[in-house]
């Protein structure tokens, strides 16, 4: 018996993966046609079961198939094509809408972190998330669930996000405290280099995540404080701790931006103090010299009645002068800097 290839084929649909999670939280891939089979006749009814379906909002048959099957999806697409927007949390037609950021996955491993958004829609039986880019916190959880982990409801789910999002952020800010160590270490050692343009970058990228990530935990307690009904009698205190990790993580990250501004501004100083010492020799170089390109100008014009212009000793004369008029000089000049 051959078995028809189903038109909603992951790599047809936009669907990057979907999964069915049984009464005791186990998932279990399926594609789009097996989906709408479970939302219509092939639904259970104990209310315990849900299905996780992740798109990528690049794919028009994705959009197509979300808002048929989504009232509320119509913004969707909208929102994920202006690029990052700042983290919303809503309660439409009975289900969670969120609009999170996360970090790109970065398969070049460049420097600058990219950040893109992240739509889902959390309801009791169903959860749909929409991304344009690969997002890192996204693919781990995705990762978590072939892995075997279990998930009992659909605000495990988003728990997890949270946490991974954590844990991408406590992995982005270990890297960058080690590089501000190295830079640190250079500078103690005299050898900074080139080396101190990469905390520019450094903290540009912290403060993009800061700026765009800081209202997540924000918004996530204003909805804890009301929870919706329509998500059941789920146990919202697990989601509250791993808002509460996120926050703690959010508070690592503002501290790391103030170690980074004052290396900078140390960079700086030792930078002004290394000028005016350039300088300072300079100066008293030019000081130093002085006499002798006065003198020498002087006795290089051509004009009657130069001194000692018929006197034998009258070179060794005019470097005893030189000498010492220069000697003072410079004795003036480093004692003013020694008071």
């Amino acid at each position: 018996m051959t078995v028809p290839v189903s038109v909603f084929a992951p790599g047809q649909s936009g669907l990057i993966c979907g999964y069915l999670f049984d009464a005791q939280g186990r998932g279990q891939a399926l594609d789009l046609y097996q989906a709408e089979r479970w939302f219509g006749d092939a639904a259970p009814t104990d209310g315990e079961s849900f299905v996780w379906l992740h798109f990528n909002a690049a794919n028009v048959t994705a959009e197509k198939w979300l808002l048929a099957n989504l009232p509320h999806a119509a913004h969707c697409f909208e929102t994920l094509r202006e690029g990052v927007r700042s983290t919303r949390l809503e309660v439409v037609d009975q289900a969670l809408v969120a609009v999170v950021n996360d970090v790109v996955y970065d398969f070049a491993q460049r420097e600058s972190l990219q950040v893109s958004t992240l739509w889902m829609s959390v309801e009791r039986r169903r959860v749909i998330s929409v991304r344009m880019q690969p997002l890192r916190a996204i693919d781990r959880l995705r990762i978590a669930v072939k892995a075997g982990e279990t998930f009992p409801s659909p605000l495990s789910l988003v728990d997890h996000l949270l946490r991974d999002q954590a844990d991408e952020l406590i992995a982005i800010l270990r890297g960058a405290a080690s590089k501000v160590d190295a830079i640190e270490d250079q500078l103690l050692a005299g050898r900074l280099g080139r080396r101190r343009v990469q905390l520019g970058a450094l903290r540009r990228n912290l403060l993009r995540l800061q700026r765009l990530l800081a209202p997540e935990p924000a918004a996530m307690f204003r909805l804890l404080s009301r929870p919706p009904q329509s998500l059941g009698p789920q146990d919202w205190e697990e989601l509250r701790h791993s808002t509460e990790e996120f926050s703690v993580v959010l508070r690592d990250l503002v501290a790391q931006q103030e170690r980074i501004k004052l290396l900078q501004e140390e960079i700086a100083a030792s930078i002004e103090e290394r000028t005016g010492r350039t300088l300072f020799v300079l100066t008293a170089v030019t000081v130093v010299a002085l006499p002798m390109n006065v003198i020498a100008g002087l006795f290089g014009m051509n004009v009657g009645g130069i001194p000692f212009a018929e006197d034998k000793a009258g070179f060794w004369t005019m470097v005893a002068v030189v000498l010492t008029a220069s000697g003072l000089l410079a004795w003036l000049l480093f004692r003013r800097r020694d008071d």
